[in-house]
């Protein structure tokens, strides 16, 4: 166990000083391998990397992250912001609430939250801060909801996680469509709760729009709305795979971008294609070289020892979880979500079944997780995402309008963790 403490402070040490994670991940588990196995370990490292990455489910995540950043290439996000401006300005603080359920139905045809928060935060807080918007209400806003892309489906986290973990992806998409809508739900409602308290931080709209015109905004979101359901509804009805599945979206997504929005220039593609093949290789690598320190863990019997030493102590198994969504928490402000996922999912999932919880049910919450690690400083990307694409709004401001967002996110994580069964009717149904 010794070794093993030296390993971990090893791997902290290297991130600590802004080593690539996969390289960090990969040396790290190469020396424990080699202290306990000797020069085997050069034949045990590639066999673990090319083993993990040998998994037919993986090739949906490119083709995922390819679709999105199709569709970030188009004014789908611009689109669905307008359609439900259209459809909510009777509400008060219509145009963050619209926000909110914009981007759950641009995570509904990308997955990737960066690509939700770019495309609606670039239309929306403009129009919130032109408006008479509160500054802190607008990018909170934004930000926040940009997050649930992570978790409705088709969702890259909940591909990662079924990679790491066995669990079937088209299950993990089944499940996360319950905490999606109750998440997206619990935004809005503090949004109309806050802006009916302070009526000052969001304006009422002086529009009035028609039926037809509610109805005419759907016209440029159908093909969208077609796509989320040629997708999804293939996997969900078996008749395709989550990879043949997501082959299927890429290519409705090149369609959508070539043929109606026509905004594909031989250029702008090879920079699509460069983007996506940048991005999977990245994550990819990540996954493969956590796949070498999550088998040394195993190999030392780590997460053996800490399944005996949780389950034989006399907390309840309620305290255990909280513990572990605030470790998770913690590691998130710290950690990206992809080696979140890679390197605790194979430590902290035997754990979760000695106390008898589905590891289904752990992939939701722990995406609900990485919903709140997207948003929390430093490495809340969707910070620095919003940052980039409204230039007016500081780095400080955008983390202080979070805060509030982040605790209605934590709220929601712990209603499913407490009560697992909420999450795991509609798999349970299907």
């Amino acid at each position: 166990m010794t070794d093993a403490i030296i390993v971990v402070i090893a791997l902290l040490a290297m991130i600590g000083l802004g080593f690539p994670i996969f390289l960090s991940l990969g040396l790290a588990g190469l020396a424990g391998l080699y202290m306990a196995k000797g020069s085997l370990a050069f034949f045990f490292a590639p066999s673990s990397l090319f083993g993990q990455l040998n998994s037919f489910e993986l090739i949906a995540l490119p083709l995922f992250v390819l679709m999105g950043n199709l569709l970030g290439a188009t004014p789908v996000g611009a689109s669905l912001f307008h359609a439900a401006v259209r459809w909510l300005n009777w509400l008060r603080g219509s145009l963050a609430i619209s926000s909110v359920g914009a981007s759950a139905m641009f995570g509904a045809v990308s997955g990737v939250s960066l690509a939700g928060v770019a495309a609606v935060g670039s239309i929306a807080v403009p129009q919130m801060l032109e408006r008479g918007y509160s500054r802190q209400l607008a990018a909170g806003s934004v930000v926040s909801a940009g997050a649930l892309a992570m978790l409705i489906p088709p969702s890259v986290p909940f591909i990662i996680y079924g990679a790491v973990s066995s669990v079937s992806v088209a299950d993990l998409f089944i499940g996360g469509i319950v905490p999606g809508i109750v998440l997206a739900l619990a935004l809005a409602l503090y949004i109309y709760i806050r802006v009916r308290l302070n009526p000052e931080e969001a304006p009422a709209a002086p529009e009035r729009f028609t039926w037809k015109e509610r109805f005419i905004s759907l016209a440029n979101i159908w093909h969208s709305a077609l796509l989320v359901v040629a997708v999804l509804g293939a996997i969900y009805t078996g008749l395709a795979t989550p990879s043949e599945a997501a082959s299927i979206g890429a290519l409705g997504a090149l369609l959508i971008a070539g043929l109606i929005f026509r905004s594909l220039s031989w250029k702008k593609l090879r920079e699509i294609f460069g983007s996506t093949a940048r991005v999977s290789g990245t994550i990819l690598l990540i996954i493969g070289c956590a796949k070498i320190f999550g088998d040394y863990l195993n190999l030392v019997r780590v997460p053996q020892t800490l399944t005996d030493l949780l389950t034989a102590s006399s907390l309840p198994s309620w305290a255990i979880l909280v513990a572990i969504m605030l470790l998770l928490v913690l590691l998130g402000m710290l950690v990206d979500a992809v080696s979140l996922i890679v390197v605790t999912t194979p430590v902290l999932l035997p754990v979760i079944q000695a106390l008898g919880y589905d590891p289904l049910w752990f992939g939701i919450v722990m995406v609900l997780n990485l919903e709140i690690a997207v948003v929390t400083p430093p490495v809340g990307l969707n910070l620095y995402a919003l940052r980039g694409v409204c230039p007016d709004l500081r780095i400080e401001e955008i983390i202080r309008s979070a805060l509030p967002f982040v605790a209605v996110q934590f709220a929601v994580l712990m209603l499913f963790v407490l009560f697992p069964s909420i999450s795991l009717w509609l798999p349970n149904l299907l």
